[in-house]
């Protein structure tokens, strides 16, 4: 690059990061919201046809740390698709779930240059490094030694030139279908630099992503009849007379950038409180354009008023192409990807539970920027239980996923689903790579961290468990929290040490799991001795009376048991119903510390069911199926089997192969 066209850029880029409004530029925050650690200007172009970026960025990175840094590490995503040999494949791939991908379909990023703001090549330097694991083959991370370190609070200016391409159809949330283009992840993203070490983790198949604030000045040029939506808000359209249109996006306050194009959608606007809704739809589910944005409007309504401002000024919601599904359901700053299922009735709520919930990581991910690689659950969990509870509100209990020709499931439901297939495999706190299978890594990132905490939430109190949220979003705006964090403003909020909670919880891969073992009722025979008024448990119902020849009337006892047990290692309180044939019913309440207890009870009416938890509060229990027993089917099950026939089928199983 000619040293007249650097100063150009340096000089370009001082005048759109400057706070004060030259040349009129926007400026959405007056004061930044955010440390503003790693700030981009990227010019790309598009290429259609063949599916390909070119693109040059000016990074500035601040060194906001107390060391001398010396040197950067840099994100490749997209390079996870250049090659089956990519550590992001080969997982793929163990789990059986390898993406058959032809030559033509690879995706890839290239840097071609990178310098110092000064003119300074450094490109002979750059290093593929493999932090994660031993594939020497991966290439979504380098290094880029410094020639001289950064000190703190300096900042230093790189200039590169790169291109990529996306892969077709779409791979992992980014990607291209014909004439639709979902570009994430496509730029040369510098990683965290914190506790004295870079945190610039490889791509992987079940990890997203993690870096600083900062601010974006994009310049996108695609054909000039697309449609464009990204990150952040438009600031100008023009036309450059050769059939293409360059948009100029600016964002302020936001780590990550994103954008579609394509010349197919359909838009349709919005608003909810003081934020603009865009939906951008596909031609052929036009239809569905209003539906989008009412549950995008709805979502943004209900995290403002649940849990504390969103300060941005716009929302935009995607509605994929068909063919390009890996794009749906993801989220970016100011921007995330829905889907449509074709036909789906109005009882049917999928499409809003997604929007709501993608909406949603605009709060736990992007306000509060957590570790996806390492604390996924901070995002992912703490989403989906909002999700589950905004639906629930929204649409009832039985609704809130569907509702339709008496066919009733609940977001809930389907949450449990998910996590009793893999209850066990991992603790929740774990590097999102290293979780045993796909199927622990969507349980302990999403669905159990949900149903943990909507079980604190019953356990504390709605409103208590509110409090928490606000305040944790509250104090870690712009920040990047971790567990601990979460765990100590629950504890600060609540007033009560948590620990005996968030251990089990998070910690481990102890499983919550009570069960009424066995019920039994007995009638007494009068005259043996009992006294009514002393032997009755709790306040009996009237009683009846049981004529004996030769003793007079008396009432008609019974002697009741019910024997419940904690079956997983998770400890906590749990209440019982024991339900008696005149009606009556008694509530008792167990610390759940032991193995066991029992509960006997004398009083003038058969028992007739117990049931642990009966107002469902422990989601988080693992075999909703054994809370409950009733006197019949322990009966039954007593008359189909005995314990000489059950040490026989024991035997008989118990032989090696």
């Amino acid at each position: 690059m000619r040293k007249d066209h650097l100063r150009i850029w340096v000089l370009l880029w001082i005048i759109v990061t400057w706070p004060a409004p030259l040349f009129g530029q926007p400026v959405l925050f007056p004061q930044p919201l955010s440390p503003r650690i790693a700030n981009y200007d990227i010019e790309v172009r598009l290429d259609p046809e063949t599916r390909t970026l070119g693109g040059k960025e000016l990074v500035a990175w601040r060194n906001t740390s107390s060391d001398q840094v010396q040197e950067l590490q840099f994100h490749l995503y997209l390079n996870a698709f250049r090659n089956s040999h990519s550590s992001f494949l080969l997982e793929k791939s163990r789990e059986k779930d390898e993406l058959k991908i032809k030559p033509e379909e690879w995706g890839f990023i290239e840097v071609d240059r990178i310098a110092l703001a000064s003119g300074e090549d450094l490109t002979a330097a750059m290093e593929f490094i493999h932090p994660d694991d031993d594939n020497a083959e991966d290439k979504t991370v380098f290094r880029l030694p410094l020639p001289r370190p950064v000190a703190p609070g300096e900042t230093v200016a790189l200039l590169v030139s790169f291109r990529a391409r996306l892969p077709e159809p779409p791979i992992a949330r980014a990607g291209a279908k014909k004439e639709f283009f979902f570009v994430a992840q496509w730029f040369p993203k510098v990683g965290v630099y914190q506790d004295g070490r870079w945190n610039c983790h490889q791509y992987h198949a079940h990890t997203e992503f993690f870096a600083d604030f900062g601010v974006y000045e994009v310049r996108i040029t695609v054909p000039e009849k697309n449609l464009v939506g990204a990150t952040g808000v438009e600031v100008e359209r023009r036309s450059n007379g050769d059939g293409t249109a360059t948009h100029w996006y600016h964002a302020e306050d936001v780590h990550d950038f994103t954008w579609t194009t394509s010349p197919r959608f359909r838009e349709y606007k919005g608003r909810a409180q003081d934020v603009e809704v865009r939906v951008l739809m596909q031609a052929d589910h036009a239809r569905q354009g209003p539906r989008h944005l009412a549950a995008a409007e709805k979502a943004v309504e209900y995290f403002q008023n649940w849990y504390g401002d969103y300060p941005y000024p716009n929302l935009t919601v995607v509605d994929p192409r068909p063919g390009a599904a890996e794009v749906g359901g993801m989220e970016y700053p100011t921007l995330i990807t829905a889907g449509t299922f074709t036909g789906l009735p109005q009882g049917v709520h999928a499409v809003e539970l997604v929007i709501i919930h993608e909406f949603g990581h605009n709060f736990w991910y992007h306000l509060v920027a957590s570790n996806e690689f390492e604390d996924s659950w901070l995002d992912e969990g703490i989403t989906t239980y909002a999700e589950i509870q905004i639906s629930k509100d929204l649409y009832g209990p039985a609704g809130s996923l569907m509702d339709w020709m008496g066919i009733q499931v609940d977001d809930l439901q389907m949450r449990r689903y998910s996590y009793v297939r893999a209850p066990d495999l991992d603790p929740i706190q774990r590097n999102a790579w290293e979780y045993y299978s796909g199927s622990s890594y969507r349980a302990n990132s999403y669905s159990k961290p949900a149903l943990a905490l909507i079980t604190l939430e019953n356990y504390l109190g709605p409103e208590t468990m509110r409090e928490i949220l606000r305040a944790y979003l509250a104090r870690y705006r712009f920040q990047h929290p971790v567990t601990a964090d979460f765990v100590a403003v629950a504890e600060e909020v609540a007033g009560q040490d948590l620990e005996w909670f968030f251990n089990p919880a998070l910690y481990s891969n102890a499983v919550l799991d009570y069960s009424v073992d066995r019920v039994s009722s007995r009638r007494l025979k009068p005259g043996r001795g009992y006294d009514y008024a002393l032997s009755a448990a709790g306040e009996p119902g009237p009683a009846r009376k049981h004529a004996a020849a030769g003793r007079g009337d008396q009432p008609e006892m019974y002697a009741s048991e019910v024997s419940v047990r904690r079956l997983g290692e998770f400890k906590f309180p749990v209440e019982i119903e024991v339900s008696f044939a005149d009606g009556e019913t008694i509530r008792e309440s167990w610390d759940g510390q032991e193995l066991w207890k029992k509960y006997r009870y004398t009083r003038p009416a058969k028992l007739v069911a117990a049931a642990v938890d009966p107002d469902g509060k422990i989601p988080l229990d693992l075999h909703w199926g054994n809370n409950r027993r009733s006197l019949k089917e322990q009966r039954r099950a007593e008359k189909q089997g005995s314990e000489m026939l059950d040490m026989v089928k024991f035997l008989l199983r118990s032989k090696p192969e």
